[in-house]
């Protein structure tokens, strides 16, 4: 399967670039998706330069890379530090995470991702994880789904959503997409269609994939496993991610303000390396999929 085909990488050489790569250096891609940015990265290491990758997605093995310096791990990123230290990897000199769904995955229309198709409510990253977006949707609790509707897709009639899916599901299980669109129908407004079940479709994969949880338990890890000097190049695709990134660069927690000493001074472990990166218009006609990305960069202190 050809990279181009599985995901085009979004901000390919900014993200590479940000890493500032040393040829001998050990690097590792947290969403190795279609292969695209660690092939750039193998591209600018040295003989003895390592590359690791991670994805959860069994998809992705397809596109593994024939490289001694590589290592493909199957895996989720939340468990980073865990399985660099089975490659006996303690430190790092860079690393790139593009968050979000892959092209492929928004493609293949029996993973549920996309309001485009029809098929199964799945969303899974994970086809080996056990709630899918079948078990958020006939399960959950109205209160529960209020909460990610709102939490997760930033959507004000979350409370008339959540009664109406709990309502429509006691006579029938919804199954799939069209189901839950013809659920929803009456609470879509005109010309906003797309809009909102994007929104809605959004809250519901962050639950099944717990997207914010892992963001946070990696982004806190990063700063254990770089060296000094090394460097996160991270891409977010909406604004709950990039405000965790941007936020940890700045304070080193996701809430509140750092302490302060007798002097005044914050100890962070991040200083940001130039301003936020966003697409050129270029990019995005030939990839649409860039068109809400936001690339965060910072070294280690």
């Amino acid at each position: 399967m050809e990279q181009t085909e599985y995901h085009n990488p979004v901000l390919l050489k900014e993200t590479v670039d940000g890493l500032d790569i040393k040829p001998e250096g050990i690097y590792v891609d947290v969403t190795f998706g279609g292969g695209g940015h660690s092939k750039e990265i193998l591209k600018r290491l040295g003989e003895n330069g390592k590359l690791f990758a991670f994805d959860q997605d069994p998809d992705a093995l397809e596109n593994d890379i024939k490289d001694e310096r590589f290592t493909l791990i199957n895996e989720n990123f939340r468990f980073i530090k865990r399985f660099l230290r089975f490659y006996g990897v303690r430190k790092v000199d860079g690393i790139l995470g593009d968050f979000g769904v892959s092209s492929h995955q928004f493609d293949v229309a029996e993973r549920g991702f996309s309001t485009r198709f029809e098929g199964d409510l799945d969303m899974r990253m994970n086809q080996k994880k056990e709630v899918s977006a079948y078990h958020v949707i006939n399960e959950y609790e109205e209160v529960d789904l209020r909460r990610v509707f709102l939490q997760y897709g930033e959507l004000r009639n979350a409370p008339k959503l959540a009664r109406v899916i709990v309502g429509a599901r006691s006579s029938e299980k919804i199954k799939t997409s069209s189901m839950l669109k013809e659920v929803l129908k009456p609470l879509l407004p005109r010309h906003k269609e797309n809009k909102i079940l994007a929104q809605i479709y959004q809250a519901i994969r962050i639950e099944v994939n717990e997207e914010i949880e892992v963001l946070k338990e990696f982004l806190e890890q990063t700063a254990e496993l770089l060296d000094e000097g090394g460097r996160i190049s991270l891409i977010s695709y909406h604004s709950l991610e990039d405000r965790l990134v941007k936020r940890f660069i700045r304070n080193g927690m996701f809430e509140g303000e750092p302490e302060k000493d007798l002097y005044g001074n914050v100890s962070v472990p991040f200083k940001k390396v130039g301003g936020l990166i966003i697409p050129s218009e270029e990019e995005i006609k030939e990839n649409n999929r860039a068109r809400s990305a936001k690339l965060r960069i910072a070294e280690r202190i």
